[in-house]
């Protein structure tokens, strides 16, 4: 790119000083591949569902090998190949808990794939936090070949005993120097969101937001050092954040962003099924302009080693981007009988994907119940809604907390929270059996179980405002709960907190708040006078502040169990292995509700009316629900309950698993009864809705069965 005039004199003389060539002698121009990923998150198999012929990281390791030879071989008198990642290199997973079962003495899966594929550089993202600082620092320890380093230039590691000494030996850095074609001088900056200490468990590992003036004075020492084609690798968690960024950097070729699973395609792209051009966010490469009006190379892949990055790019003597090769774009991972297919390589076949399909096999087959009625974890309901899924993991905290709390010196809780980020599987699991595999997925990290006692009333309102401030935008902060029901109004002020949690605007959604046993801590919105405090059950993860939770260093015990394993212990033991539909209805039990909206139902006095139907025959009947209120509303639930419910079915409209209805909007449901035999027929359409005044709407359906005469 080019470089004002003041950075090119700067090294030009440095070059000199070190006895490099200036300009009219340096080497031609290079022509430089650079290769990338993010986001692996320890996906090693493949893709998974009815994708199997498509990721896994022994396929990845093979495509990597051909496009580096490929780049490698290329007629140009000066070629260069660079391999980095932008960060969450693993993620809790059944995968990653069988790399953390091995002894001390193996190096994990993941480290073992990604140290055989040798990466020139990889970011540090929040996921690598999520175990802590000493499970970070073990599976950097196992990169044991290359000399790979891991970057960031915005933490201090210093409070960390075992990471420091990863940056002591160079192991960790804020930023490396490649040296591609024998002489050719690449210059990789590594950046991680500043969120980090609310998001992840990095211990006492510090986390700078001043991310242009950090990597802007790395940008000056490599240049001045003599290096002048620099790749920032950054993982800010949505590649907007780095396209923002870009407009106040200076020096900086590339960005490869990591974090939001961003697709960039263009017209003629091979992709994975299920992708598409037209639902990219933006082509390959993004272009933006720089604090000098230089354009900036921004990319980014999918995640999940569904795709390795081919970024070609062409520098002229003085580090100024000439061109960009049009062939540039994601390149797939594929296998099976696809034409582009590359077969898996064997080392790491043999040494990571076998003996992790393995493991999993047996986590997977160690059934520890069964469910009477699907669980909804889906992302955008646990991060907006009550769920069944959600109320079986709170009471499964309440209930461990309970069998240990005399164990560990602390009150019995009689509350509990569970961030909605903390909820992982992303999907309804359907009824039947339950694994310890399924709990994996649920709740893969490993968050201990804690207990933060005597909570007052008024901050606990501050807790529960900041559960629901960023509903809107399907956050992780988002609740789930148990031991207590609350009702918020979206239309309330969303409260703010400062880095410590403390409160910087009022919140003014929460309007009640009842325990279980009836006590009232929040009526209309205040805190009722003389409002018992409260002992709350989370994840540890939610203790410490993550997700911006305001426990504001509040002492908080933490009870030797995971809470992965709360769940799998409660469904095993305290549900003596049967999730019922009774206890965990779709929909939930009213435990979290809006104030803000208004449904009605437009039936015939709660009755549907079907008359005489012949058998084999059929007649619909139909409800609109309306939402008379001010914010959306959602219908978490429709069944038809009853002796007779064979008898009728919802033909449409039925939440699957949920419906918004926008204030002013309409939903309609329709009812078929199809009578199978003569005589009355009688069930009921419920609907569970999260409106406080129509939680549950219920429509008794009666009809009559009629014998057709023949004769």
């Amino acid at each position: 790119m080019y470089r004002l005039p003041v950075r090119f004199l700067r090294a030009a003389c440095a070059a000199l000083a070190l006895g490099i060539a200036t300009t009219a002698t340096l080497s031609a121009q290079l022509s430089l591949t650079i290769l990338h990923n993010n986001d692996g998150e320890s996906r090693l198999s493949n893709l998974g569902g009815t994708l199997t012929d498509f990721g896994g990281i022994a396929r990845f390791a093979t495509l990597v090998a051909q496009l580096r030879a490929t780049a490698e071989g290329a007629a140009n008198d000066a070629t260069g190949v660079v391999l980095l990642s932008s960060g969450d290199n693993f993620l809790a997973s059944k995968e990653f808990y069988c790399s953390q079962s091995l002894p001390e003495t193996s190096a994990m899966y993941d480290a073992v794939a990604l140290d055989y594929i040798d990466y020139d550089a990889l970011a540090l993202g929040n996921h690598e936090f999520d175990f802590g600082p000493e499970v970070l620092a073990r599976f950097i320890g196992d990169f044991t070949t290359n000399g790979t380093k891991f970057l960031s230039s915005n933490l201090d590691f210093s409070g960390e005993a075992s990471l420091q000494s990863l940056v002591n030996s160079g192991d960790i850095a804020s930023r490396t120097v490649i040296t591609v074609d024998t002489d050719d001088l690449v210059g990789v900056i590594g950046l991680t969101t500043p969120s980090l200490p609310l998001i992840s468990s990095p211990g006492s590992v510090v986390a700078s937001s001043d991310l242009a003036d950090i990597v802007n004075a790395h940008v000056d020492t490599l240049e001045a050092q003599g290096v002048t084609k620099i790749i920032l690798i950054s993982h800010l968690q949505s590649i907007a954040e780095e396209l923002s960024l870009a407009a106040n950097l200076s020096g900086v070729d590339v960005i490869i962003a990591g974090g939001g699973d961003e697709l960039l395609a263009d017209a003629g792209d091979v992709l994975i099924p299920g992708h598409s051009v037209g639902a990219a966010f933006g082509s390959y490469p993004l272009v933006r302009q720089d604090a000098d009006n230089n354009d900036v190379y921004v990319v980014t892949t999918p995640g999940n080693y569904g795709y390795v990055g081919r970024l070609m790019i062409d520098f002229d003597a003085d580090g100024v981007v000439t061109s960009v090769d049009g062939a540039s774009s994601l390149v797939r991972v594929a296998g099976g009988t696809n034409s582009d297919a590359v077969a898996a390589d064997s080392y790491v076949q043999t040494n990571v994907v076998d003996p992790i399909l393995d493991c999993v096999a047996g986590i997977n087959s160690d059934i520890i119940g069964e469910s009477l009625v699907p669980l909804n974890g889906l992302r955008s309901n646990v991060r907006t809604n009550e769920t069944n899924l959600g109320n079986l993991i709170t009471d499964g905290y309440l209930w461990q907390s309970a069998l240990l709390a005399s164990d560990f010196g602390v009150d019995v809780p009689n509350v509990a929270l569970a961030n909605g980020g903390g909820i992982r599987n992303d999907a309804v699991i359907p009824a039947g059996d339950i694994s310890t595999g399924t709990t994996f997925d649920i709740l893969p990290f490993t968050n201990f179980l804690a207990v933060v006692e005597d909570i007052p009333a008024a901050q606990f309102k501050e807790i529960l405002e900041n559960a629901v401030s960023r509903v809107e935008f399907t956050d992780g902060r988002f609740a789930q709960v148990a031991g207590f029901r609350f009702t918020y109004d979206l239309t309330g002020t969303a409260q703010t907190l400062d880095g410590s949690g403390n409160v910087t605007r009022a919140g003014s959604r929460v309007k009640d708040v009842v325990l279980d046993d009836g006590t009232v801590l929040v009526d209309g919105g205040t805190v009722t006078t003389g409002a018992p405090s409260v002992d709350i059950a989370t994840a540890d993860f939610s203790a410490r502040g993550g997700d911006n939770y305001p426990f504001r260093g509040a002492a908080f015990t933490t009870l030797g169990v995971t809470y992965q394993q709360s769940l799998a212990n409660y469904i095993e033991s305290g549900l003596n292995g049967v999730i019922s539909s009774s206890d965990f209805p779709a929909g939930g039990e009213g435990r979290i509700l809006k104030t803000c909206g208004a449904l009605s139902e437009d039936s015939d006095n709660g009755k549907f009316k079907y008359g005489k139907v012949n058998v084999g025959s059929t007649r619909d009947l139909s409800v609109t629900i309306t939402n008379d209120g001010t914010c959306p509303i959602k219908i978490l639930a429709t069944r038809i309950d009853g002796l007779e419910a064979d008898q009728f079915s919802i033909v449409s409209g039925a939440a699957s698993p949920t419906i918004s209805i926008a204030g002013g909007a309409t939903h309609t449901v329709t009812v078929r009864f199809a009578p199978t035999s003569r005589n009355n027929k009688r069930a009921d359409l419920v609907i569970v809705t999260e409106d406080e005044d129509n939680h549950t709407i219920t429509i008794e359906l009666k009809g009559t069965g009629k014998q057709i005469d023949l004769n």
